[in-house]
């Protein structure tokens, strides 16, 4: 398998970089190092990858690089770079999420028409799309109405590979993410906040009655449900990827509590707008066509990413 990987340096797009040379691929990975959480952070995500002789590093935005030669003997295509955050998206930032998501996802669908070595583009895509007005657990065939600009973008994304599919034979396959976490999550993501607070005994700020529920899925089933689309994922379809795990903040925080061994100390602050209140995924198509089932509890999940942020504090 020969695979580029954009946003290779961030949480998902490194550990999933260094799965698959731990399978034997060939990786070429691409990032920009946007500024929305410090370079360091993603220079320390690609230490493991940098001089493997299966591994090459382009730094460049995906509409700044040559993308007929870095794809024209790849057979796999990982995009994963994407321009993050819920909260950030609304007001003038908006443009760094238009050009970040939905520009250079179009500028890589128009390199891919015609590749023929390509058998799979995988697109990360997010539960974001969803919104707030859609019934429990979450179906693909779900009226999308995104409640963020961030959502906006992803589900625009979203619908350009489905566009290149039906009109160019691309061969696209979505994965709508549900709140992955684990070792290497963003330093701007709840667990890793509160993890880290824990750590330090500060204040964890909690927005709204922490009775929202979140479907939270571990690292390595996202990283399995990418190489299981590569697979196996039908062309042109969209696939939920949820971890099983659904919980109210506040029940996470409990079993915060029980891997660190300490009450998290918590204030309380208003909602924010664009969080949504509820994300539940309805993983059967994922099951059915991929044979995606994830692995890993919350309890478990958690107390691996408590003690890598131990070891890195």
């Amino acid at each position: 398998m020969n695979t580029l990987v954009t946003g290779v340096a961030g949480f998902i797009g490194s550990t999933l970089a260094d799965r698959l040379l731990a399978d034997g691929a060939d990786v070429v990975g691409i990032d920009s190092f946007t500024d929305y959480y410090p370079r360091a952070v993603k220079e320390r995500n690609l230490g493991g990858l940098l001089g493997h002789r299966r591994f090459r590093f382009v730094e460049s935005r995906i509409q700044d690089v040559d993308l007929a030669a870095l794809l024209h003997d790849r057979t796999h295509v990982f995009h994963l770079a994407a321009q993050a955050g819920v909260r950030k998206s609304w007001g003038r930032d908006f443009s760094i999420y238009t050009a970040n998501n939905i520009e250079a996802t179009q500028v890589l669908l128009e390199a891919a028409r015609g590749m023929p070595s390509l058998e799979r583009l995988v697109y990360s895509s997010s539960s974001s799309v969803y919104g707030d007005a859609v019934p429990m657990p979450m179906r693909e065939d779900a009226l999308p109405q995104p409640v963020s600009p961030y959502g906006v973008s992803k589900l625009a994304a979203e619908q350009l590979c489905y566009l290149y599919f039906a009109n160019f034979g691309v061969p696209t396959v979505s994965l709508r993410y549900f709140t992955v976490y684990g070792p290497r999550q963003r330093p701007d993501m709840g667990f890793h906040k509160f993890l880290r607070a824990t750590l330090r005994e500060e204040p964890i700020v909690v927005y709204g009655d922490g009775e929202q529920t979140r479907d939270f899925t571990f690292v390595s089933d996202a990283v399995n449900a990418n190489l299981l689309a590569a697979a196996r994922g039908v062309p042109g379809r969209v696939y939920n990827i949820g971890g099983g795990s659904r919980v109210s903040l506040n029940e996470a925080l409990g079993v915060i509590e029980r891997v660190a061994g300490r009450k998290p100390r918590i204030t309380v602050e208003a909602a924010q707008k664009g969080d949504m209140r509820h994300t539940y995924a309805d993983t059967s198509l994922a099951r059915a066509d991929l044979g995606f089932v994830p692995t890993v509890g919350l309890d478990e999940g958690l107390a691996a990413e408590y003690h890598w942020l131990a070891g890195i504090s």
